[in-house]
């Protein structure tokens, strides 16, 4: 039976970008290829508010932050968490031999940017790793005041994963002063998974050039190269997914147009924030709320695994808290193409079930 996924992605897809992957192959080093690579790179570029150079991967989101911290650290990485995936950066570093140091904040507290100051006055730190939008607690971390304090320290490179909001939530890349910005199509662009997008500023670029070991299909100055000269990769990329990304910001851009598209967002955040607090609590500092997914705690006790098999039932799905908020808590999302009325749906059928 098919259910209406309201988890942090996969998203449902819309059927018109479902067929645009069907599109008949093209030579992936042809003229056309170059052509499509180059309007992808051109919206995407309007989607974050940048300069900075487009990179396209076929890997999920953690192949490009994999490859910005192995490819940017020179002498230490400061990676700030509010979250599992704000952890997994650290696993990277470590896995890989990087130096680095595991700055995580209270539970349902953010990053701040007064922690990431008093991480870089050490000068111990040439990197720092920021999750903007951390999908296991619903945070939202305030990169904007993180990247003005980032931007006082010259040699330090600024990634962020941006891979949960990028397209659902606005983040001016060149504002914020991020070096690196990480995302992926599968959840708020409204693409299957399969294809990660970054933006890169020449100073990342430059720092790389002066890293060893960046291994060899994520090492960025091979790919910056090809992408910076003449729109093309090393490996051959997945054009199914381009064609539909290619669609996809076109609609983005020129159908929805963008504020309109992170309105959406934010009504249907504050739709599930107040009924999370009518029923149950939010994880998150009220602050720092994220727009894309919410993570509600469970109050009451009830089962989210139980509760999730009555909902496959009627045709929903929603997630259950991530690893140690497992049955603890559950999240809802709401991103990409999401239509308010099936939000609302989905709030009545789980009030129904658990007899709220």
């Amino acid at each position: 039976m098919y259910k209406k996924l309201f988890i942090p992605g996969p998203v449902d897809v819309d059927p018109k970008v479902l067929e645009k992957l069907a599109t008949p192959q093209i030579g992936h080093r042809a003229k056309e290829a170059t052509e499509l690579q180059r309007s992808i790179s051109e919206n995407l570029q309007k989607l974050m508010y940048t300069k900075n150079t487009i990179i396209l991967s076929t890997s999920s989101g953690s192949g490009l932050m994999e490859m910005a911290i192995r490819s940017c650290t020179k002498k230490r990485a400061a990676v700030f968490s509010v979250g599992a995936f704000g952890d997994r950066w650290y696993k990277m570093a470590t896995s890989n031999n990087i130096p680095a140091d595991h700055f995580k904040s209270e539970d349902g507290e953010p990053t701040t940017p007064e922690m990431v100051e008093e991480a870089l006055k050490t000068g111990k730190y040439d990197l720092v790793t920021v999750t903007h939008n951390e999908t296991s607690s619903g945070i939202m971390n305030p990169v904007y005041e993180i990247g003005q304090v980032v931007s006082k320290y010259p040699d330090v490179i600024f990634c962020v994963d941006t891979v949960s909001s990028l397209g659902g939530a606005k983040v001016e890349v060149d504002k914020c002063n991020i070096d690196f910005c990480v995302a992926s199509t599968q959840k708020c662009l409204g693409l299957p998974p399969g294809l990660a997008v970054a933006s890169v500023s020449d100073k990342a670029y430059e720092r790389a050039q002066t890293v060893e070991n960046r291994g060899w299909y994520f090492n960025l100055v091979s790919v910056y190269d090809k992408a910076k000269s003449a729109y093309q990769y090393p490996s051959t990329p997945t054009t199914p997914h381009m064609f539909a990304l290619d669609y996809q910001l076109d609609r983005i851009l020129n159908e929805e147009g963008l504020e309109n598209r992170f309105n959406r967002h934010i009504e249907q955040a504050e739709i599930v924030r107040a009924w999370a607090k009518k029923h149950f609590a939010l994880y998150a500092n009220e602050n720092y709320l994220s727009n894309t997914v919410s993570c509600i705690l469970n109050t009451k006790g009830n089962g989210i695994a139980e509760l999730n098999k009555e909902l496959a039932k009627r045709g929903y799905m929603i997630s259950n808290g991530y690893g140690a908020l497992k049955e603890k808590a559950f999240r809802i999302a709401h991103m990409a193409d999401r239509k308010t009325e099936d939000l609302l749906s989905l709030l009545k059928e789980i009030e129904d079930i658990w007899g709220l």
